[in-house]
């Protein structure tokens, strides 16, 4: 039987990845996570439903065409099994009117070493969307005697896991950026809940990032869980809409993370990095002055980048600056 899974940071030679789909992907309704995530001139702001198709085959021809250039390179890809994302959802303690997408699996599933974990999603839409991985998960287990399929607590989302009122569009770009330095963030600290995609694997030390996907308590669960790591908060104070550190703060290989420069690091968490001779460099400017339609992320996906070894980067082919 084969290792199929084992994994302890983002630059060893990638051999085996899953990506993602767009099938029946949907802008799903307004609810307390996901209002803030939204930003005020949106075009998604208070509609939801299935994506327009255009979107959704554009999407999965970018995807099909990451594959091949995997392929090509040796990587063995695999891809979840959609669901249908516009079919309302319901648990004991809440009802959501649709699910999301598969199209991001980082956001769902992290992998520490032979572990692959289901995380704990502070949006209600994201409750379900770990099932598009079941075969996948199931087959792993299957092949690999050493694999270890687990799930993060599941969080219950109810109304005491928000904060009331906390979404207002009035508010200024100056006063979310208060927010976010004051690490004042629409979660609460009832329950652990976050986001794959806020955490960054480096062996033995895990950074996460505190924003509004990831709360403190998650942080606390995962030193709880992992004892023989170390488990480090980082925020950065100039991102308004702080969800997710890959487009923030990448590593590329040993010794080396790009950073967004309009979202620093602080200094007194620059430490842990320079005391261990960790450069951290500006990352370049993005080639577009706007997010494409229906995106939820910024300009500065640019840095959303796919590190192959730690001499090969697959980046987007229309940000030519990077």
């Amino acid at each position: 039987m084969a290792k199929i899974v084992n994994s302890w940071n983002d630059w060893d030679p990638l051999k085996r990845v899953i990506v993602g789909l767009c099938d029946n992907s949907v802008i799903p309704p307004e609810e307390p996570a996901t209002s803030e995530k939204v930003p005020v001139d949106s075009e998604m702001r208070g509609m939801w439903g299935l994506r327009p198709l255009r979107t959704v085959e554009v999407g999965n021809a970018c995807l099909e065409n990451l594959v091949k250039a995997l392929e090509e390179r040796g990587v063995v890809v695999d891809r979840p099994t959609p669901l249908q994302w516009n079919q309302a959802i319901g648990t004991p303690d809440f009802r959501n009117d649709s699910m999301m997408t598969c199209m991001p699996p980082r956001d769902i599933l992290l992998t520490m070493g032979n572990e692959i974990m289901a995380s704990a999603n502070s949006f209600r839409c994201r409750y379900f969307e770990y099932l598009a991985y079941w075969p996948l998960m199931k087959q792993y287990f299957d092949e690999d005697p050493d694999f270890l399929w687990t799930q993060a607590p599941r969080p219950r989302l109810t109304d005491k896991s928000y904060k009331h009122n906390y979404y207002d569009e009035k508010i200024s770009l100056e006063e979310r950026l208060v927010r976010t330095a004051n690490k004042d963030f629409v979660t609460t600290e009832v329950e652990p809940m976050w986001d794959a995609a806020d955490v960054m694997r480096m062996g033995k030390d895990l950074f996460i990032q505190h924003g509004l996907t990831t709360n403190r308590t998650a942080m606390d669960w995962f030193q709880r869980y992992y004892p023989e790591h170390r488990v480090h908060a980082v925020n950065f104070p100039g991102d308004p809409y702080p969800i997710h550190i890959d487009a923030t703060f990448v590593p590329l290989r040993p010794g080396l993370i790009i950073n967004n420069p309009q979202r620093k690091l602080p200094e007194e968490q620059r430490a842990i990095f320079e005391a261990n001779d960790w450069q951290i460099v500006d990352a370049a400017q993005p080639a577009h002055s706007e997010p494409p339609e229906f995106c939820y992320s910024s300009v500065w996906l640019s840095m959303n980048c796919l590190v192959l070894d730690p001499k090969t980067v697959i980046v987007e082919a229309s940000e030519v600056y990077q």
